[in-house]
């Protein structure tokens, strides 16, 4: 939709009615047509330009001032190539699924055929004034509460392992400002509908922020003394660019890789999801059981993140990861417009299923969120305070720490008795209940492509557990090895 005018491409006679009309293409049509893929191929271009040019540009401008030299480091991500071509696809990611499963065009089951048939969008629908103005707005709005609401001020892990000194201090508030970031959205009532209606826009908006934002990150690690990654120093410029170089970037006390795992843009797929069950109701007149469980679910999840919210400081994300465009991008672009996919189709297609399926799903839900909650519980416990009732009696298996020198214990009972990683496990659930809302794309009117983010949540926790295994091999040594022997199940105990 541009300008609240929903403009179609005459497409052939397709054997799906709500894939395209049906009325042959004029001259005129075909012309306008090539004039809109032509600007939107021109945007493209230029966007992969200057995700090439302003890497190389700051480097050039501000390796100068930066003392630190570049370091032999392991590449992930098939290295600069594949960051590059990773940076230039998953923002059409986001505009594929948004086009390929949306009002007026859907993939009916998994017949991808009819891909061939999808309009393409004109470069006016990806971003607007209106849209930059809503990202913007909810952008300053969580700074705003995150430096204004109380909270309690914590330490976060020893930056010795990462070459630093000493421990950062963090403002623990995120949970507060969910609750009032959900009394702010239930003010707004339908008028959340825009967040539908400006979609494209407004994810647009927000990948050019992270892009602005990584640049703005990238430049600001050539300041003397900043804290680098390991692994984001490599001195190629669009690598380093993308997976991060500077550990922690600060503007005074405010942490910008804490606050934007966390506030915008889990806070903001709330929103989106909001914004999609108000639509909903101002089409139909009510919310389906879809809908509503779809809209619980996720918020729960959320709210957990955020309840949680002093456990992620222990994460990989905040304790080895640089924040570059990865994390940016990540954080701010693809989690809300990608992961409120379910709740955006339902506007539109709601497979209106039986209180029995949903009762179902609902149970299926509780079940992966229980398992993901206790098994991190009793991993966060443990790591502020072995000796508490609840972990005291756990059997752990002392290693040493070869990037501290010290010994480190490694659980090997309980949750993490059962698997590696059986936080995962739940987590993975969770996201299957999530799609299957949406309908079965084989044996209802579904689609397959809701179910993307299970597809790729399972991709995307494969590779985190590679990634993971990885860094522990290095920092365990032997000690690493026998602890796989006494917990060799990955995902699924006795299974996998």
């Amino acid at each position: 939709q541009a300008g609240g005018t929903l403009h179609r491409a005459s497409l052939a006679p397709s054997p799906f009615p709500s894939c395209a009309s049906n009325a042959p293409a004029t001259g005129r049509t075909r012309r306008q047509r090539m004039v809109s893929h032509s600007k939107l191929g021109l945007t493209a271009a230029a966007a992969a330009a200057a995700l090439l040019l302003v890497p190389c540009a700051i480097k050039a401008l501000r390796q100068k001032e930066g003392k630190q030299k570049a370091e032999k480091v392991v590449f992930e991500f098939g290295g600069p190539v594949g960051a590059y071509a990773t940076m230039i696809s998953l923002p059409g990611v986001i505009y594929f699924l948004y086009y390929a499963c949306g009002k007026d065009f859907k993939v009916p089951g998994i017949d991808l055929r009819v891909l061939s048939g999808m309009r393409l969008p004109s470069p006016s629908e990806l971003i607007s004034s209106r849209a930059c103005a809503i990202f913007g707005g909810w952008f300053t709005w969580q700074v705003l509460l995150e430096r204004i609401l109380p909270g309690k001020v914590v330490e976060g892990v020893d930056l010795a392992a990462a070459g630093g000194k000493g421990r950062l201090k963090y403002r623990m508030n995120g949970h507060l400002a969910f609750w009032t970031s959900i009394a702010a959205l239930g003010a707004c009532r339908d008028r959340l509908s825009v967040l539908y209606d400006e979609f494209p826009a407004i994810a647009g908006a927000s990948i050019l922020f992270s892009f602005g934002l990584s640049s703005y990150l990238y430049a600001t690690s050539f300041t003397d003394g900043a804290l680098l990654a390991k692994g984001g120093n490599s001195g190629n410029p669009i690598y380093d660019f993308f997976i991060g170089r500077e550990l922690n970037p600060r503007i005074g006390t405010f942490d910008l890789k804490q606050f934007c795992e966390l506030r915008p843009g889990l806070i903001g797929w709330v929103a989106l999801n909001f914004g999609m069950m108000a639509k909903q109701y101002q089409n139909t007149g009510r919310v389906s059981g879809s809908m509503a469980l779809v809209n619980l679910f996720q918020g729960m999840y959320v709210w957990d993140s955020l309840y949680q919210e002093q456990a992620i400081l222990s994460t990989m994300d905040i304790t080895t990861d640089g924040f570059g465009y990865m994390l940016a991008f990540g954080d701010l672009a693809w989690v809300p417009f990608t992961y409120s996919m379910q709740a955006r189709y339902l506007v539109d297609h709601d497979p209106n299923l039986s209180p029995l399926s949903l009762a179902a799903l609902a149970l299926c839900g509780i079940g992966g969120y229980a398992i993901f909650r206790a098994s991190n519980s009793e991993k966060d416990q443990f790591r502020r305070d072995p000796s508490h009732p609840k972990v005291k009696d756990l059997k752990v298996l002392e290693v040493k720490n070869y990037q501290t020198g010290r010994t480190s214990s490694l659980l090997v009972s309980g949750w993490w008795g059962l698997a590696r990683k059986i936080n995962y496990t739940g987590d993975w659930l969770m996201a299957w209940m999530w799609s299957t809302t949406t309908g079965c794309p084989v044996i209802s009117k579904g689609s397959i492509l809701p179910y993307f983010y299970p597809i790729y949540f399972a991709i995307l926790l494969i590779h985190r557990a590679g990634r993971d295994d990885h860094f522990c091999s290095e920092k365990y040594k032997e000690g690493w090895k026998e602890y796989k022997k006494r917990v060799p199940y990955l995902f699924v105990p006795y299974l996998f």
